[in-house]
């Protein structure tokens, strides 16, 4: 009901846009060429050249994504720097993502993004299924810092803004297709068409995108890292006098394989060794059958009330549904086992206000988000005791309200001043059910529910957060094309409560043995957090503008960080599986990122490089009951310290058509993938070389090329799960004096298993435009 009475919110705005009547409105223009002047960026939701927008900027064109044989979203990490995008453990789609240090690991309901994740100007509230695949793009851009006073969401660490492009207004056909090593084979049709003069205009894609797995699973013999998706997009426009309107709808249905982890040590009660491929998995967990299925709709309207004013209505709908069974030991036997479940959905709604008037421009919006998240899971621990399951169940509410507004001056011809500043308002809600059972497991995933002893915790609550963000900056442009800009930007991400956290071990504050609601609460909560950001920079065209470059330097004061984690605890009397949140208390980041960009004419050259010092400065947590901090013994997760990428790109005529060759390489250094160093699961500095081959028919009718990803099969691990026992302070694992192994905490296997990136694929991709 609600989604329907926005929509017909939006139809009766669009209803009033149509009786406008002012000069059509500018299409937007990918970025495809080396001259700064033909990038076009909406970073500020409007169109400006990427020189111009006082913002660290990465924007790839379709172009460059398909020289580089990008395949989804999480490629584009590797051209950007100090931005980490991966698949989350144990998922095929659901997104991990950090930029300069701040992001959100763990996809469970209660927890916020630190970094906002957009399709089409609509905010995806939640990580799942936000690996999109790559197609039908016309630009991605990637924003480093806190974003609030020009986007719909207020994000602390920067914003991903993944473009599809508008309707040509002539008829197009365009098919794809990909065949590789692991069996990849990848279809696309993208179609569209203008109905009578062009003012209607409907278009859509359809892919198919599958492969074989990388390994295998040992004990059910089903491939592991395998790839079973169906995705499709449709559009509708309209393109008026003044007036520009669009309905899209897209799906995603995600049939892959569960994803096993691949154990790191050997089964500390069954004797099975590591195994030799580190794809390989003997994970016994198949219930639930792993499947995602998301989509989504979304009504842009866009109308000039004047050549001064535009207003634009963004209305959406998104909902989610995974089914995900996650075995954690990797071994055949019931340790730590976790089926498990997430039902995402969001109605958003944002208006703005766009000024353009000579020297002065702004914005002036409003957003409302509600969002619902429900995970469900088991936790079996079966080797511990026969049939116990550590049930959790967690309903999240999510809604927000914000107003906005961003504007800029040119004082001069060369110096411009902009400032802006954003109120939000979070109400967080949570019903959290924690329950242990026998009889193997709950009685949402198939157990018979013989419930063991009290909850763990039954819980409802509420809580609601309020901030004023603002942002500021100056631009000076010396000479045209060239741009020099200082930026101060405020991020805020709201509390919540840890789904996984048991009420029954709240300190009992009053003494009177009875833990109270309020001490309920005040346990399961934790704080928000806020992100003071700095920044310097410089952007221009040199060499007659045969050179781009873009520098940039930060520095990020992080209060109150949240740190969601799980651990080995124990709830009334029995082993368990607890959510552990920290306001870790502070951390500084500051770095510097450089691009650059070279047109030698047949030789493009392009590289990045970032560098990022990052560090707690306070972490206070509990050891035997006292505070103690142990910033000293903690790392920032997800963020190497250096990151960086060059490529070169050679184009030359070969008959009527062309051939270009791409080749180039990313580099990463030493990542810890939680705040805890783990010798076993942290990857050390490794490097990611790929090429490509392309042969462009004259005009582009059709396109043949050859790509080679991580050419040298670099092994490298992105995220894993470490459930052994470690020192309270510097989290150094512990091992058996007796006998040198590992002490598990949780289950009696030990649990510690890495996933690793894509090994070397290579393959051929055809499209044919009609």
């Amino acid at each position: 009901m609600r989604t329907t009475a926005l929509l017909c919110r939006a139809s009766l705005i669009a209803s009033a846009f149509a009786g406008l009547s002012t000069p059509a409105l500018a299409q937007e223009e990918g970025a495809s060429a080396a001259d700064d002047d033909a990038i076009i960026v909406t970073a500020r939701r409007r169109e400006e050249n990427l020189t111009d927008v006082p913002i660290a900027i990465t924007s790839l064109s379709a172009d460059q994504l398909e020289r580089t044989g990008a395949i989804d979203i999480t490629a584009v990490a590797e051209q950007a720097p100090n931005v980490t995008l991966e698949a989350s453990r144990a998922t095929n789609s659901t997104l991990t993502a950090f930029i300069r240090g701040v992001g959100q690991q763990d996809p469970v309901s209660g927890f916020e993004q630190g970094v906002g994740i957009y399709l089409d100007d609509v905010y995806l509230n939640r990580p799942q299924a936000a690996v999109v695949d790559i197609y039908d793009v016309q630009r991605i851009e990637v924003l480093r810092g806190p974003q609030g006073t020009l986007y719909g969401r207020n994000t602390v660490g920067g914003a991903v803004k993944y473009v599809t492009r508008k309707i040509d207004n002539d008829p197009r056909l365009s098919l794809r297709g990909t065949y590789g090593t692991y069996n990849q084979a990848d279809g696309v049709i993208t179609a569209s068409t203008p109905v009578g003069d062009g003012t209607l205009r409907l278009g859509g894609s359809l892919a198919r995108l599958s492969r074989g797995g990388f390994g295998d699973n040992l004990t059910t013999g089903r491939e592991n890292y395998n790839k079973d998706i169906w995705a499709g997009r449709g559009t509708i426009e309209v393109h008026g006098d003044g007036i520009f309107a669009r309905i899209s709808g897209d799906y995603t249905h995600d049939k892959s394989n569960e994803r096993g982890g691949h154990r790191l040590i050997p089964s500390q009660l069954t004797g099975a060794p590591v195994l030799s491929n580190v794809f390989d998995t003997r994970g016994g967990l198949v219930s639930p059958k792993q499947d995602v299925k998301a989509w989504g709709t979304s009504l842009f309207l866009e109308g000039e009330l004047n050549d001064t004013l535009t207003v634009r209505s963004i209305t959406a709908y998104r909902k989610d549904d995974s089914a995900s069974p996650i075995d954690f030991d990797a071994l055949a036997s019931t340790d730590v086992d976790v089926p498990g479940i997430y039902k995402n959905s969001q109605t958003s709604q944002e208006l703005q206000l766009l000024i353009n008037s000579g020297r002065f421009n702004g914005l002036i919006g409003a957003y409302y988000l509600n969002a619902k998240a429900l995970t469900q899971f088991d936790v079996r621990l079966f080797t511990t005791l026969a049939g116990l399951t550590a049930f959790t169940s967690a309903d999240i509410g999510t809604d927000t309200l914000a107003g906005f507004a961003d504007f800029t001056y040119d004082l001069t011809d060369q110096i411009s001043l902009s400032v802006g500043g954003r109120y939000t308002w979070d109400e967080r809600t949570a019903t959290i059910l924690r329950q242990n059972y026998l009889g193997g497991g709950s009685p949402v995933f198939g157990g018979a529910g013989v419930a063991f002893g009290a909850p763990g915790t039954n819980f409802k609550g509420k809580s609601t957060f309020k901030k004023f963000t603002p942002r500021g900056s100056i631009s000076f442009k010396p000479a045209e094309g060239h741009n020099l800009y200082a930026s101060y930007s405020q991020g805020f991400k709201g509390g919540g409560f840890d789904p996984r956290g048991a009420g029954v071990n709240a300190p009992d504050l009053d003494g009177n043995g009875v833990r109270s609601d309020a001490e309920i609460a005040a346990f399961l909560s934790f704080k928000p957090e806020k992100v003071d950001s700095y920044e310097v920079g410089y952007k221009g065209s040199l060499l007659d503008r045969k050179l781009f470059v873009a520098l940039a330097a930060f520095r990020m004061d992080y209060t109150d960080v949240q740190i969601p984690g799980s651990v080995a605890c124990t709830v009334s009397g029995l082993p368990s599986f607890c959510g552990v949140v920290s306001n870790a208390g502070k951390a500084r980041m500051q770095g510097v990122e450089f691009e650059a960009r070279a047109n030698l004419g047949a030789l493009t050259l392009s590289g990045s490089l970032g560098y990022i010092d990052a560090k707690f400065q306070k972490y206070i947590t509990n050891i035997a009951n006292v505070p103690t901090d142990v910033a000293a013994f903690r790392k920032i997760q997800n963020t190497p310290a250096w990151t960086g990428n060059a490529q070169a790109s050679y184009r030359a005529e070969l008959g009527e058509g062309s051939l270009t060759a791409t080749a180039g390489v990313s580099f990463k250094s030493t990542t810890y993938q939680f705040e805890v160093p783990n010798p076993y699961l942290d990857q050390g500095a490794y490097q990611l070389v790929d090429a490509s081959l392309i042969y462009t028919a004259p005009g582009k009718s059709w396109t043949l090329g050859v790509y080679g990803k991580n050419l040298f099969d670099v092994k490298y691990k992105t995220s894993g799960y470490n459930f052994m026992a470690g020192n309270a302070t510097t989290g150094a694992p512990l091992t058996n004096p007796v006998t040198g192994a590992l002490i598990p905490a949780l289950g009696r296997e030990g649990t510690l298993t890495a996933f690793y990136g894509n090994p070397r694929q290579v393959f051929v991709t055809a499209t044919v435009n009609f």
